[in-house]
Order: C-alpha cells, then structure tokens, then sequence
C-alpha cells in the first residue's frame, strides 16, 4: 500500500484540519474565538516565493520589486494579521488576488483587499458562484452570496499569465476537480505551483458535487499537475504540508485506488450502505483520515459524484 513521504509531523495537518472543519461548520461566535488564537506563519520556498498557513487554506505568496502576489486570502477576520505577515516581508502593495476556487476558507479576504486596491482574480465559474447563493446538499448548508466588494474583477476560462516580479505566472484551469472553477498557479521560474483544493495531503480530499467537483475530475487534474512537475518542484496544497511530485504519485494512487473499488461495487448493483460497510477506503484512514473527512464521508462523495443516487 502506499505511504506518504513527507510528513514529517503529521499531527499538526490534522490539527489545520480539524480548525478548518470547526471554522466551516460551526457557529460565527466559536469561529471567531478560533480566529483569535490563529498565528501566520511564513516558509520562504525561494524565488521569492512563500507559502503561508493559517486557518483555512494555504497561501501562496510572490514579491518582487513590482509588488506582491497573492494566493487565495483564507477568512475575512484573518485579512489584518495576512497584511501583517506580508508586511514583514514586503512594503509593496498586493496588487492581485488570485482565488483558486470559491470555498471562504479561500475567497473570506477579498473583500478586504479588494479595498486595499488589489485586484481579485479568478476562474470565471469562481466569480459566478461568489456572486448567488450555493447550497452545498452534502453539508446541508446555503452560503449566501458575496457582496460585490468580493467579487473577482478578472476572470478567465482556461489559463492566463502574470509578467510580475521577473516571474511569469501562469494560472490554469483543472476542470469539474474539487469544484468547476479549480485554478492552479505555476511560478515557472521558481518551480513551484500553488495547487489549491485539488490537493489535500495527508487528508481526504472534499469534493464539492454541489459545486461541479468529481472524483474523476479530481484524478485528472491531479494527473495534469504531475505532468507539470520534476522531481525538484514545489507544490503547496490547499491544505497539508508542501509536496513534491514523489508525494503527488501517493496520492493518485489513493484516489485511483479508492475510485476503481467504488465503481466496481456501483456496476456490481451496491448502493451506498454496502459500498460504505465494505469499507473501500479503510486501509488509507491511518494516513489520509479520519480528522477532517471519514472514509465513509469520502467513499460518500466518490459515489455521488460518479452517478450514485
């Protein structure tokens, strides 16, 4: 079976894990309680180039001379202590947001530096489901829509590049993966990519049906992102530690393996109780579960997505 690779403390995912799962489901006054006690902290991955955790989702961050890059924004109370942390590395404005999907543990800033004067970009599905209500059948749960002040100002539909800070930075689109408006972000001359939710390592991944997601889409757009990679490139993940190509090989596998045993099971006429009593995923939960997704939440989606009823 495969084993992960580069976790040398693999605790402390699960413990930004579980503060993700408490932020998006429990109430405002326990999340902000929560927000209080989070700390930014910084990793220089070279190149000018970092990645910042928090609560939520990791950031990726590129400085230069012609200002600051920034990857996705976390939650709107977090925005203060963000602009400090980068503030201790740059006294350049951000002058772009790059969301790589909707989820608000991603897109809760913008507003906030939208009024500073950076300029929010995003797939162009990332701004449509930004702009109306969501309801998320697997959570139950409605997100009401952003105010416009959140609202990316830039869209795309399959790439675009960033001439910035001597880098050339291209987003691309990963189609119906772990939403329908998935971006990644390479910073080619750097070598590292920014792989938003389509990569949860060392958890089992979310895949928002409601939103587009698939676990096939899921797979494919893990498999295009090793095809950007050597054996040298960084990869931040939405959520989990920094990853190279070796890890990205574990992690397909999971997902490949865990698919093909619940697609079987569903043209073998099995609905999800019997999927989910086989326990398909089982041998995986001591590496990739159960702090944030249980592998019968997770087998749960697969199913979905893949036509169960």
């Amino acid at each position: 079976m495969p084993t992960l690779q580069t976790l040398a403390a693999p605790r402390m995912v699960y413990r930004v894990a579980t503060v993700l799962l408490i932020l998006l489901l429990a109430g405002p006054v326990l999340a902000q309680d929560n927000f209080n006690d989070v700390k930014i902290e910084t990793t220089d991955l070279g190149g000018g180039v970092y990645m910042l955790t928090g609560a939520g989702g990791n950031l990726g961050l590129c400085i230069g001379g012609d200002g600051v890059f920034l990857v996705d924004d976390q939650y709107a109370p977090l925005s203060e202590k963000i602009m400090a942390a980068i503030g201790e590395l740059s006294a350049e404005p951000v002058k772009f947001v790059f969301n790589t999907h909707w989820h608000g543990d991603h897109t809760g800033g913008n507003e906030n530096f939208g009024e500073t004067g950076s300029l929010l970009v995003a797939h162009a599905n990332v701004r449509q489901r930004l702009a109306t209500d969501q309801f998320t059948e697997f959570w139950d749960r409605t997100t009401p829509a952003s105010p416009d002040g959140a609202l990316p100002v830039v869209t795309f539909t399959d790439s675009v590049s960033f001439f910035f800070n001597d880098e050339e930075i291209v987003a691309f689109h990963v189609p119906a993966a772990h939403t329908d408006g998935d971006g990644m972000v390479h910073f080619t001359k750097a070598n590292i990519i920014h792989a938003g939710d389509v990569v949860f390592f060392g958890l089992y991944p979310y895949i928002d049906v409601s939103a587009g997601g698939s676990i096939d889409g899921l797979i494919a757009g893990v498999q295009t992102l090793i095809s950007q990679c050597d054996a040298d490139t960084k990869v931040i993940p939405g959520h989990g530690p920094l990853v190279q190509k070796k890890d990205l090989v574990v992690y397909l596998a999971m997902l490949e393996d865990i698919r093909s045993a619940v697609f079987q099971a569903m043209e073998a006429g099995e609905d999800l109780a019997a999927i989910q009593a086989a326990q398909p995923a089982a041998a995986y939960d001591a590496e990739w579960g159960q702090d944030w997704l249980t592998s019968d939440q997770f087998v749960e989606m697969v199913f979905d997505s893949l036509g169960g009823q």
